[in-house]
């Protein structure tokens, strides 16, 4: 229930499925620390247990016996859930393990194939993941992409939507182009390199316009311990007039609002699995400007017929990056020079053209991207799991020479 994607997704999946009438679940609450840790019962089919952190073996050894459930779904980073897989033996003498799974780019993770092959079934978010991960476990593997339910996500009228930006901006900037930009404030979602190249915009704005009307709401903590502080990049960019904090938690009707009182949406990421943002901001009807990388490759390229839902960025720069978990995974970096001037000929193609581009937008999300596709493609891949699963299973061993290996049993 906490407003990350993980957590924003596996609402909206929980709730798509209960509604079909054959579903309860029991939710494991996996966060830093709740208030309270008794179970909560949120509807008559779903309870939720708050854990610190994303539980423990004892946990899911308690949950076995005393719910005996049909099926186990995970839904974040593999690393998280370390002690599933070391258990996966326990789980499989009562039930099946689904995955919906996302992994940000190239190459193939062979250091995750103890993961997959503890898996009964992956369900990959985004295209480039499937991609990865049926070129080795095609048996498995699906792809089930994130989706939005209709009623969060929508064009307003626009006399609401000028009443809306009024009181958010102020009077003085109701005419001026407005970009969006809803992330965490770290370093992977580039937000300093998204205020430097927004201050190169206003510059060539002002140089060929003759004027600075131009606005950026970035919905995020400016203070937040894991990034830059980002009021004071802002005042050494001398752009603090031009941009607009949005600080305060707020609800969907709210995030709503910040798509409709703008004029296009920017992820710059350099790793990106999604990105739900881009995904609201076509569902409004908004031009996007995105980073050709990971799951925003299909969703600012419509795969039907080539076309560009606003601006995709190729990558610049590819470097190889990793940690002593994940050994090594790529990331897209595109300059902050070529991000400027996607916005300038964001601002330069006028409304008309920018609504055209929006109200194709929304018509590829709502067949790519469909909310009641996803629900059906969930169900039927949790149906032919539970089915199938005891005749498929070959159990994993683990070995332990230096590091960790794995070997799987015939």
């Amino acid at each position: 229930m906490m407003n990350s994607g993980v957590a924003v997704q596996g609402r909206h999946l929980v709730e798509g499925l209960l509604e079909t009438g054959k579903y309860k679940f029991i939710q494991i609450g996996a966060a830093m620390s709740h208030d309270d840790y008794r179970p909560v019962k949120v509807k008559e089919d779903l309870i939720i247990i708050p854990t610190k952190g994303f539980g423990d073996k004892d946990i899911i050894r308690s949950l076995l016996v005393t719910e005996k459930p049909d099926a186990i779904v995970l839904f974040n980073d593999p690393r998280f859930f370390d002690h599933i897989f070391e258990m996966e033996d326990e789980i499989h003498q009562v039930c099946p393990i689904l995955y919906w799974h996302v992994w940000d780019n190239r190459p193939y993770p062979s250091f995750n194939e103890h993961v997959y092959m503890s898996i009964d079934t992956i369900n990959c978010i985004s295209y480039l993941t499937y991609n990865l991960i049926s070129e080795n476990h095609s048996n498995k593997t699906n792809y089930i992409p994130h989706s939005l339910p209709d009623y969060l996500f929508y064009k307003l009228k626009e006399e609401d939507i000028k009443s809306y930006k009024e009181k958010i901006l102020g009077k003085e900037k109701l005419d001026h182009f407005t970009g969006l930009w809803i992330n965490r404030n770290t370093r992977r979602k580039r937000p300093a390199d998204v205020l430097k190249s927004w201050q190169m915009f206003l510059f060539d704005l002002e140089e060929k316009f003759g004027h600075k009307n131009a606005t950026l709401i970035m919905h995020t903590d400016p203070e937040d311990s894991v990034g830059v502080n980002l009021f004071e990049v802002a005042k050494n960019l001398k752009i603090k007039e031009n941009v607009c904090f949005s600080t305060d938690a707020i609800d969907f009707d709210e995030v709503n609002i910040l798509h409709n009182i703008s004029d296009f949406y920017i992820n710059i990421s350099f790793a990106e699995g999604f990105g739900l943002g881009t995904l609201e901001a076509m569902k409004v009807g908004n031009p996007i400007i995105a980073v050709k990388t990971g799951g925003q490759t299909r969703q600012v390229i419509n795969h039907f017929d080539n076309t560009i839902n606003g601006f995709a960025l190729e990558p610049d720069v590819t470097t190889t990056s990793g940690s002593q978990s994940i050994y090594y995974i790529n990331e897209d970096y595109v300059k902050t020079e070529k991000v400027s001037k996607a916005i300038f000929s964001m601002y330069c193609m006028g409304k008309e053209c920018r609504k055209e581009i929006g109200n194709k937008a929304i018509e590829y999300v709502n067949k790519e991207f469909n909310y009641k596709d996803m629900i059906k493609k969930w169900d039927l891949s949790i149906e032919d799991t539970i089915k199938n699963w005891e005749s498929k299973y070959s159990r994993v061993e683990i070995y332990r020479l230096g590091d960790w290996f794995w070997k799987k049993f015939y």
